[in-house]
This record gives structure tokens, C-alpha cells and sequence, in this order.
């Protein structure tokens, strides 16, 4: 098995080696191949008059060349299949397209020289041996066919020595091969010094927002504490201060999980990776642009007031929502950096359907941009006028609005206006149906005969997700208040319970502060909660989280995130209700000591117990000589010395039977889908991306050692 997975791995290193698609590589094969193939026609056509000439097998590579070009104005072209186009134009322009001209014109000189410049330029592309002779024997075997088929009969006389024209292949093939090294790595070389140049500074500058507003958290939460007097208690903070705190530390977590999102998209960017529409999904255009205002993190009230939303009509869009929120960020953070010189200007953001399109329109009414500057604005790298600007936000806007199968366009005024026009196709009546029902039954064995409360001083509010839940078999109660709602929840059992957090008598966070502290019953203390308010949510969250709260929706709440909030609920309290979390040994293998307390913080408060390692080696040793039963490991990909991966080979290859069926969870800083195909091949059974989501890890934790119930491990 490790014998085959090598050969696979090794045929995979030869395909990535021999793929070298760098700029200049294409700009080259579209050129060199396209006007090539073109104007060779004409030339042995009319001008020597050879043979054998074909319009339409040249006009087929001149196509090929231009699937090139599509793919140097479209970085997102034929996604992941761009490798495979690029080896099969390879392979069609030269090897195959030479050698069944050379054969139809029985093998005269010209085409004899040609075979040999065919031989050298193939090397110069693919400079992989394996995968060189794979494109090579491919055409030459597909020429050849296509000669039998097409000339059945035809006998090939030719005066030219077989011996004498492999000489000259073979140094061909060996002076390629040396010429693409050398060159490529010259290319190579240079490309990737001024793409880490540009890389590098994109990274400064496009964290630099992200990183001042935690440092701008951090300050307004130290505005808001007490000072200490040895000689008196402290004083006690105010109600309004303590909401400026939870303001300040949802701004800071909004800030983290942006930055996280700038180096995933600075990395999709570098890498050309295409972006994944499988979890795309419906939602309300209005609900989710409103989503995004009121999380963006502002400079001040006065920021706040110069943008307004102006919704004509609503509309639903098929849309990733975090990509959503950052096209509108980047376009948002790019108008208030322009209008800042300008006191009365304002950011206005327009939501309109039409007739064929609809669109999102982010205007402000600063200094403009420059007419020659529009048509580079999307372009990579590019800036205009932006002081430290990288230009990467733009483009890689284009190729989220792309991917939703819009667009994105700039209008500008120079000293009038700059507007920003996002345009989304109009999402059918049938294929929202569609949607809605394939979602329904989706989840509604999850959902069957499960008892929810829903807790809401508004009974206009409590109809409408009655309404929602209508397709399911569940059985809803009402409550007007939070102790109600524990009134209620002492006589019946319920699988979840939608709380509003702001209502008279006793509101969503006493309500639920009381449950997880067991004082409305110990009982009580773990039934899943998902918080909904009309109040600004990035106050919000952070409430409801620090309360034990296990989801947030914002009102009005739309249906497609209340069903999945409550799915999500319910997979959680299934998974965890089944697993004993107390008592629990996990090893934590992790260089990083802050990523280590945080998670060792994290879980000791479930009472499991943590045992460190800095590095695979620290952590063999322990699975080699301790004796304490362990049931989980979560493992870094990425560590000095013994790397994740390495480690994990050993636990299941070498240490014994005993070890062999661990839970490996691998924490990975790395989204690269090859990464994680290795990581999985090694050994692991899953994997987390970093930062950790703690209730993700909660919930993988408790499947896994759910799966383990019957195995035993031991380590210290």
C-alpha cells in the first residue's frame, strides 16, 4: 500500500514539475503557437506548395492559443482543468500536429527539421522527463493513428536514416532538456522575486486594517477597566461601559477573522486557485449587505453616519456570505480612505433589481479616479492613487463577483464620484423552489419529532418562524420572556431553544446565564441556545457567545440561517450528548505555545485533560513510554524537527497495533487542498484550519471519539 502511494505521489511531483505555467510560458505558447500554425499554412500551402496542407488542424491550435490568452485575462479560466488544456495544447501543437503533417508528407526534409525543433521546444516547456515522454509518446502515438485512419492505404517511402535522426532527437531532447532547466529556473526565479515582492507587500499593507482595529479594541477595552487600588475593592463597571467592552472585543474578533480571510484570499490569489462554489447559497440581498454594515468595523460614529443604505427592492443572490462581505469591505474601506480629505463627502450603497440584472451600487462622492486609471482598476497589483495600496482587493473582487456568475464595474467622475456597480443574475422563482425543498429534506430527519421553544416578547416574530418551520414535524412552544421560558423549560424536555435577548421581565442573556450556571437546573445546563435580536449584532455576538449561546441570527431572521442554525444545534447536542467529554485525555502536539494554551484553556474547561507535546518527537516519546490511556490527538501540520505529517506515519506504521486507530486531528495554517490530500494519506482523520473554531473542534471531537467507543489506545 505505502509502495503504491508512493508511486502515486511521485507521479503527482512529476505533473507538478512538468507543469511550468508562468506568464511569460504562455504568452509564448499563445503567440509562438497561434500565429505559427496560422501563418505556416499559407506558407507551405501557396508559397513551397507541399503535399499535404490542412486549414482546419492548424485552425484548432490557433484555438488552443487563444483558450491561453482567456486564461491570462481571466486568472479563474477552466479552474483546475487550465493543467490538463495546457498538456493537451502542448501535445496537439506540437508532437501530434508536426508528426502527422511530417507523415503525410512522407517525411521530407522540412518536416524532419520540424520534428527535431518540435522535440526541443517540448523539452523547453515540460522540463520533467516522466512527463516529457508522456506528451511526447501521446502525440506521436495519436499522429499516427489519425494517419492510419486517414490514409489506410498510403505507404510511407522516405531515404532518411533511422539511425542518424535519433542521434540528432536524442541531443535534441538532452539540449532541451538542459536549455528549460537553466531558463525556467532563471524565469522562475525572477517571477517568484517580484511575486514575493508584490506578495509581501500585499500582505503588509492589506493586514495593517485588520491589525490596527484589534489594536484599536485593545485600547477602548483598556479605556473602559477600573483601575486597581491595593487598598480598596474596584470600582464596578457601568452598563454602558461594559457594552463598550463587548463592542470592542466583536470589533477585535471581526478584525481577526478578516485578517484570516485577507491571507486565505492573498494565497488563492498567488496560487490561481479557483474559488469553490459548493458552498454557495441563497439569501437575501438586503439582509446580508446590512449584515456587512453593521460588522464592519468603523473608525468612529461620525465614519459610521457618512454611509447609508438605500434599498429599492430586495432581491435573493446565490452567494458565499463571507465573499460577499469582503467585496463589499474592500470597496467600502477604499471609498472612506479617498474621502477622508473631503469632510461633506458620503458612501451611499444601493440595492436594486431590474428587469434582467440586479445590482448592488456603492457610490461615494470623493475626488474620483482618473479616466486612464478605470480600465486597470481590476487588473493585479495595480493601485490608483492609493498610498501603499497593493491593487490585489480588486482583483481578487473580480473573481468572487465571476464566480457568482456576475460582475463587478467602475463609473467614475475625476472630482465628482467614484461608484462601484456589483451585478448578480436574476435567481428563478423554480430554482429557489428547488433550493428551499432540497434543504427541507435535507434536514428533515434531523428535525423530526424534536421539540423547540421559541422565546419572544413579540408575537409577530414568533409567528414568522412558526411559519418557517411549518415543512418540518416539529413540535414548537412559546414563551414571552426569559423566565417564561425557564418556567416552561422545567416542565418538558425541548432539543432546542430560540431565545431573543432583549425582552421585559428577564431578558435572552439572564435567561440563558441562568441555565449554564445550573441554577434554573442542572438538567438544563447543557440544551443547545441560538440567540436572535433586532439589535446591532456586533454587540450582539459577543454577548450571546460569552452567555454559553451556541448560534446568533440577526432580525429579520431569514430562513435558510434559521433552519441551519437549528440543524447545526442538533448535530451538536446528537454528537456531544453521546460522548463523555469528562475524564478525556487529548495529546496536543503544537510548537506554538500560544496556540497551545489557548486550546488547552478551551478544553480543560470541559474537564478534559490535556497532555503537551512541542514537536513529533516529544509526542512519539510519550505514545512510546507512558502508560495513561489516550483518546485523541490533534496534531500541527507544520513543526520543527519531526513534521505532523511524519509523525502521524509513524503512530499508524510503527508503534504497534495499540496505536494504530488514534483519532488524529490535524491543525493546519495551510488551506492548500494538496496539504490536506497528504495530510489524509498520512493518516489523519480529519482536519482544522487556524485559527481553531472552538465549537467546530468541540463537535469533531466528540464524532471522533464517538466512532472510538470500542478501541483502546495507550499514551501518556
Amino acid at each position: 500500500m505505502r509502495a503504491i502511494m508512493k508511486i502515486i505521489e511521485r507521479m503527482q511531483a512529476s505533473f507538478q514539475e512538468g507543469t511550468q505555467i508562468s506568464q511569460f510560458n504562455m504568452i509564448a505558447a499563445a503567440i509562438i503557437g497561434g500565429t505559427g500554425h496560422f501563418l505556416l499554412y499559407f506558407v507551405y500551402k501557396y508559397l513551397f506548395q507541399h503535399n499535404w496542407e490542412n486549414l482546419p488542424f492548424r485552425l484548432v491550435a490557433v484555438v488552443l492559443s487563444i483558450g491561453v490568452l482567456l486564461r491570462l485575462r481571466y486568472p479563474d479560466f477552466l479552474g483546475k482543468y487550465f493543467l490538463y488544456f495546457w498538456h493537451f495544447m502542448l501535445i496537439y501543437m506540437l508532437p501530434f500536429i508536426i508528426t502527422l503533417f511530417a507523415l503525410k508528407n512522407n517525411f521530407e526534409q522540412p518536416w524532419l527539421y520540424w520534428e527535431i525543433f518540435m522535440i526541443f521546444v517540448l523539452m523547453s516547456f515540460v522540463p520533467n522527463m516522466f512527463m516529457f515522454l508522456f506528451d511526447l509518446l501521446s502525440g506521436l502515438a495519436a499522429a499516427y493513428a489519425v494517419f492510419l485512419i486517414s490514409s489506410p492505404n498510403t505507404e510511407i517511402i522516405s531515404t532518411f536514416s533511422v539511425a542518424e535522426y535519433s542521434i540528432v532527437a536524442v541531443f535534441s531532447i538532452v539540449a532541451g532538456y538542459v536549455f528549460s532547466l537553466s531558463n525556467i529556473r532563471g524565469i522562475v526565479a525572477q517571477e517568484k522575486n517580484t511575486a514575493l515582492q508584490m506578495l509581501a507587500a500585499s500582505i503588509a499593507h492589506e493586514m495593517r486594517n485588520p491589525l490596527g482595529q484589534v489594536k484599536f479594541s485593545f485600547e477602548k477595552i483598556l479605556q473602559e477597566l477600573p483601575i486597581e487600588h491595593q487598598e480598596k475593592m474596584v470600582e464596578q463597571i457601568s452598563a454602558d461601559a461594559l457594552d463598550r467592552v463587548y463592542l470592542s472585543v466583536a470589533q477585535g474578533q471581526m478584525a481577526v477573522n478578516r485578517g484570516g480571510q485577507i491571507i486565505n484570499m492573498l494565497l488563492n490569489e498567488t496560487k490561481n486557485k479557483s474559488i469553490d462554489q459548493d458552498n454557495f447559497t441563497y439569501c437575501s440581498c438586503q439582509s446580508i449587505t446590512r449584515k456587512a454594515l453593521d460588522e464592519y468595523g468603523y473608525e468612529s460614529d461620525e465614519e459610521r453616519r457618512k454611509l447609508t443604505l438605500d434599498v429599492q427592492e430586495d432581491f435573493f443572490i446565490r452567494v458565499d456570505e463571507t465573499l460577499y462581505i469582503f467585496v463589499l469591505f474592500n470597496l467600502i474601506i477604499n471609498a472612506f480612505y479617498f474621502i477622508k480629505p473631503y469632510p461633506d463627502a458620503r458612501i451611499t450603497i444601493r440595492i436594486e433589481k431590474g428587469a434582467s440584472r440586479n445590482r448592488v451600487y456603492v457610490r461615494d462622492t470623493g475626488p474620483g479616479i482618473p479616466s486612464e486609471n478605470l480600465d486597470k482598476l481590476f487588473d493585479a497589483f495595480f493601485t490608483s492613487g492609493k498610498k501603499g495600496g497593493t491593487g490585489l482587493g480588486l482583483a481578487y473582487c473580480k473573481r468572487v463577483m465571476h464566480a457568482f456568475q456576475g460582475d463587478i464595474v467602475c463609473d467614475s467622475v475625476e472630482g465628482e464620484y467614484t461608484e462601484f456597480m456589483l451585478t448578480f443574475q436574476k435567481e428563478e422563482a423554480d430554482k429557489l423552489n428547488d433550493f428551499r425543498n432540497a434543504m427541507i429534506s435535507e434536514y428533515k430527519a434531523l428535525f423530526n419529532n424534536k421539540r423547540l421553544l421559541i422565546v419572544d416578547d413579540e408575537m409577530v416574530d414568533r409567528q414568522k418562524i412558526v411559519e418557517q418551520l411549518k415543512p418540518f414535524n416539529v413540535s414548537i412552544s412559546e414563551a414571552e420572556n426569559g423566565q417564561q421560558a425557564i418556567d416552561q423549560l422545567q416542565k418538558k424536555r425541548y432539543d432546542v431553544v430560540l431565545m431573543n435577548l432583549n425582552m421585559p421581565v428577564m431578558n435572552g442573556y439572564e435567561a440563558t446565564e441562568s441555565i449554564r450556571s445550573g441554577k434554573a437546573g442542572q438538567s438544563l445546563s447543557n440544551i443547545p441556545i441560538i440567540g436572535f435580536t433586532s439589535s446591532p449584532p456586533y454587540i450582539a455576538r459577543a454577548k450571546s457567545e460569552k452567555v454559553g449561546m451556541q448560534g446568533f441570527i440577526a432580525k429579520p431572521v431569514e430562513e435558510f440561517e434559521l433552519i441551519t442554525n437549528i440543524a447545526t444545534a442538533l448535530k451538536a447536542a446528537s454528537i456531544n450528548g453521546k460522548a463523555t467529554f469528562a475524564g478525556l485525555t487529548i495529546l496536543l502536539v503544537d510548537d506554538a505555545t500560544v496556540i497551545r494554551l489557548s486550546l488547552k484553556g478551551m478544553l480543560e474547561k470541559l474537564q478534559i485533560n490535556i497532555v503537551e507535546a512541542v514537536n513529533g518527537t516529544r509526542a512519539i516519546e510519550h505514545l512510546k513510554n507512558n502508560g495513561h490511556p489516550c483518546d485523541l490527538i490533534l496534531m500541527d501540520f507544520q513543526m520543527p524537527g519531526l513534521d505532523g505529517l511524519e509523525t502521524t506515519r509513524i503512530i499508524r506504521n510503527e508503534l504497534g497495533s495499540h496505536h494504530k486507530n488514534i483519532p488524529i486531528i490535524g491543525l493546519s495554517g495551510e488551506s492548500d487542498e494538496r496539504e490536506i490530500a497528504k495530510a489524509l494519506h498520512a493518516g489523519m482523520n480529519d482536519y482544522l484550519y487556524k485559527p481553531v473554531d472552538n465549537y467546530l473542534l468541540i463537535n469533531k471531537i466528540g464524532r471522533w471519539v464517538n466512532t472510538k467507543q470500542t478501541l483502546q489506545s495507550e499514551c501518556l
